[in-house]
């Protein structure tokens, strides 16, 4: 890859299906005999949102940014056949690799844009905006998320290309103590109003380190969420809305492009295998 780091696709060592790995840190998981097994415990939380937010099997316009192997894409064109579908991918070669070794469902309508995400999204033609129903961030620099796709600036442009009610997923991954989470929630809370936190429950206690998954829309998250996505795990999990929202970035003001930073680095063991 441009970076120097080296890619590669292997098959799973806990479960049916294949991982894409980048420097041996495990990036996507993919079934090709069941696009639906959403292996990662964050990914099975955003597919939980994704068969949610809007009545099942209905085809919706979707724009991922961080492309990986391509798991929710692929996730979205089974379980939501028609579904329009643009992927951002900064590492042509790495989409190279996936395209060769894990190829996409035939007749799924999703198109691969090779470019920088934000620079994509700060390209899109008028005519995607506010056309889009769900955006999905999920950028990592090795296994860090880059500044600048973390500030206030960046999201008001993810924003402008979402229906009234469309959303927006975001993956980061944070410690104990969840700093650069609170911060995260609140530059999002300055954009789209309407935000839940869902990760596992140590993690979103902020025990230890992991993945969270931020959900952002206009429109108030319907109360029937709630109950739905903690029903579909994986357990232990634990939702954060409203006031418990509020006061997880209460103290934490919105990041901009002039003090934004990366996520913080997980500990060196983290991805032992």
């Amino acid at each position: 890859m441009s970076d120097g780091s080296l890619a590669r696709v292997a098959p799973s060592e806990f479960t049916s299906g294949w991982e894409l790995l980048v420097d041996e840190t495990p990036q996507s998981h993919v079934d090709l005999d069941d696009p639906t097994h959403l292996h990662f415990e964050y990914v099975a939380r955003m597919g939980a949102v994704i068969d949610t937010f809007r009545p099942a099997g209905d085809a919706i316009t979707a724009v991922h940014l961080g492309a990986g192997a391509l798991t929710i894409p692929r996730y979205v064109a089974v379980t939501r056949p028609g579904s329009r579908q643009q992927v951002v991918e900064l590492e042509g070669g790495l989409w190279d690799l996936v395209r060769e070794n894990l190829p996409l469902p035939r007749g799924a309508q999703i198109r691969v844009r090779i470019g920088d995400a934000r620079a994509v999204v700060e390209r899109m033609p008028a005519g995607i905006l506010g056309q889009v129903d769900l955006v999905v961030s999920d950028v990592f620099s090795g296994a860090r998320t880059p500044a600048h796709v973390t500030s206030v600036e960046f999201y008001t442009s993810l924003a402008k290309l979402l229906t009234s009610s469309g959303v927006v997923l975001v993956n980061i991954a944070d410690g104990p103590g969840l700093a650069f989470t609170r911060r995260q929630v609140a530059t999002l809370r300055q954009v789209l109003p309407h935000v839940a936190v869902l990760a596992e429950a140590q993690v979103l206690k902020g025990r230890r380190f992991g993945n969270l998954v931020l959900a952002a829309s206009r429109e108030p998250l319907p109360d029937e969420w709630l109950p739905r996505l903690l029903a579909a795990g994986p357990h232990p999990a634990k939702i954060a809305s409203g006031a418990e929202v509020a006061t997880l970035s209460r103290d934490a003001g919105p990041v901009s492009d002039a003090d934004a930073v990366p996520s913080p680095a997980p500990n060196s063991s983290l991805f032992e295998r």
